[in-house]
């Protein structure tokens, strides 16, 4: 390793290509990153005792068959950040000394040449930087100034719109930002493939820019070390794909609980690494794994994360699969996912038939809303369901499930039928968190057509208004305002309405009969029994809050055995 002080420009000076390795994280600086390096810049301008101003490192793998090629290419290890940032600051700057008509240090063509291309290279060549594959071409028709990619980085359109709109909008003096720049150093850090570690020493790097996520460090991991040909392999067949997967939401964090949740099924003690310590976890995995080659490991990775992907983006083409896993996804219970993760392995090899994967679902789904509903701690599930799959039979899956859930004692048991009844009927379930799923699931309870909640709001039979109308105090009696604290959000006083600011606060026969939106008018079943009601009130409340707990008994069964 050799690590040398160096003057940015300088370093940039003369043929040769930086290189992004496809095992790098895409360019991710925000405008926040971006507002800082340019006031460091403008603040280095403008202070003549300012000789120099320290931007961090950039580590780059020299190996000698890069070396020999007509423009030696380097490996940028660390730095790619700045690097990227500077080279769309340097070609707006271009642009804009283009434009101008003032005398500068260095002319527009001096300044590409020096610092963006390679004068008389061709190709690819002809870049002095080259990004991975998701960043590369909107950076060669950003320095181009050609029309950008429909598919286009939108982080690095934005961030050179910024500079142009800074130059542009401060009306800049061209010269003292060039002069800005020229003070801009660097700890260049070579490092060469048969002697260094670069997985230690990226490590080790203590970066000014963005933190890496544990996704990061883990691609890198499995990458860095490789040969050209196998990061090539490795990422095109496996790494790759599985990116994409993950990228419908840009949020690194879903690959880090996934990651989290594969090492939860392969420990054979059903061990669950901390959230913020994946990379280490993994590490440590692949360590133990010693005759086993990368590939194949980041293979299984890789077919792993097909089924959580589609458990987290309920991506099922059979439409009863993919209603419950949006169920479930709706419960928040990824704690369950280890296991689901297996059971949709298991059913994706035919271990276990289209229906049982269906009951299977329906009872995880039971589970953990009859614990819900009665306020059992969630905090046991997440190690009940990473040691589930080692409770079952592969050879009597459903029973052995089944068995298994209703074994379960104290604060990890699976709810009775007359617990989750009790539960229920006196539970605050306007202000519990699955109350619309509640009331979704009771209402399409053996419907074929099924009716999207989603257009209907909650309406609460008896007003939440505390000041209830002289009607509303004769139907519920003397016992008016107890009555009304006690069941105003239980589930008895709940249904779904799309007329509610019509109904509002208006007596109990106003809201059966209203024309337009009344209760018995209405096609919805929660509100059948309604209709012949002449009153509203607390005997009423209990009797419905009865009928729909024993809907929620079968909706919700406890195993059969």
């Amino acid at each position: 390793m050799k690590a040398t002080q160096t003057n940015f420009l300088n370093f940039l000076e003369g043929n040769k290509q930086l290189i992004i390795p496809i095992y790098q994280r895409p360019y991710s600086w925000t405008l926040t990153q971006c507002q800082q390096l340019w006031n460091d810049i403008l603040r280095a301008a403008n202070d003549n005792e300012i000789s120099g101003h320290f931007i961090g490192s950039l580590v780059y793998m020299v190996d000698t068959v890069y070396l020999t090629a007509v423009i030696p290419k380097l490996l940028v290890i660390d730095g790619q950040q700045r690097l990227t940032t500077l080279s769309l600051l340097l070609s707006v700057l271009s642009k804009a000394i283009k434009a101008s008509n003032e005398e500068i240090d260095i002319s527009s063509e001096a300044l590409e040449d020096f610092y963006l291309f390679n004068r008389h290279a061709k190709g690819s060549e002809r870049y002095k930087l080259l990004l991975n594959q998701k960043d590369r071409e909107t950076l060669i028709r950003l320095l181009g100034d050609t029309e950008i990619p429909e598919d286009k980085s939108q982080q690095l359109v934005d961030n050179y719109r910024y500079f142009e709109t800074q130059i542009r909008k401060l009306d800049i003096d061209l010269n003292n930002l060039y002069r800005g720049i020229c003070k801009l150093m660097i700890v260049e850090i070579s490092l060469e493939r048969d002697r260094d570690d670069p997985q230690l020493i990226f490590e080790s790097l203590n970066s000014t820019g963005l933190e890496l996520s544990e996704a990061d460090k883990i691609r890198n991991y499995v990458l860095m070390k490789r040969q050209p040909e196998e990061q090539n392999e490795i990422y095109n067949l496996y790494w790759h794909p599985m990116e994409r997967s993950f990228d419908k939401t840009g949020n690194s964090e879903l690959f880090d609980r996934f990651i989290r949740d594969y090492l939860t099924i392969k420990s054979k003690s059903g061990t669950i690494p901390n959230i913020r310590d994946v990379y280490s976890s993994f590490k440590i995995y692949v360590q133990s794994k010693k005759d086993t080659l990368i590939k194949d490991i980041v293979a299984d990775v890789y077919h792993y994360s097909k089924y959580f992907v589609k458990l987290v983006f309920a991506e099922e083409t059979d439409q009863e699969i993919k209603q419950l896993i949006t169920d479930i996804n709706t419960l928040r219970v990824d704690v369950a996912y280890p296991f689901l993760i297996e059971l949709y392995d298991d059913y994706d090899k035919n271990k276990i038939a289209r229906q049982e994967f269906i009951n299977i679902l329906r009872l995880v789904e039971s589970y953990v809303f009859r614990r819900s509903i009665c306020g059992i701690s969630t905090s046991s599930m997440n190690k009940s369901f990473a040691t589930l799959s080692r409770e079952v039979d592969r050879e009597n899956y459903l029973e052995s499930l089944q068995i298994a859930l209703s074994s379960k004692k104290s604060y990890k048991r699976f709810p009775g039928d007359e617990e989750f009844r009790r539960e229920l009927v006196v539970k605050d379930i306007y202000n519990f968190r699955g109350c619309n799923y509640l009331l979704r699931k009771l209402e399409n309870y053996e419907r074929k057509e099924l009716v999207h909640v989603e257009k209907y709001t909650i309406e609460h039979i008896m007003p939440q208004n505390p000041n209830l109308s002289l009607e509303w105090q004769a139907d519920l009696g003397e016992q008016w305002k107890e009555i009304r604290a006690k069941y105003l959000h239980t589930i008895g006083n709940l249904t779904l309405t799309g007329y509610n600011p019509e109904l509002s606060d208006r007596p109990f026969i106003e809201k059966r009969d209203k024309k337009d939106g009344g209760f018995a008018d209405s096609p919805l079943r929660l509100n059948r029994g309604l209709q012949h009601l002449k009153q509203w009130n607390e005997t009423e409340i209990n009797k419905r809050a009865e009928l729909l707990a024993d809907m929620a008994v079968k909706v919700w069964s406890s195993p059969c055995m």
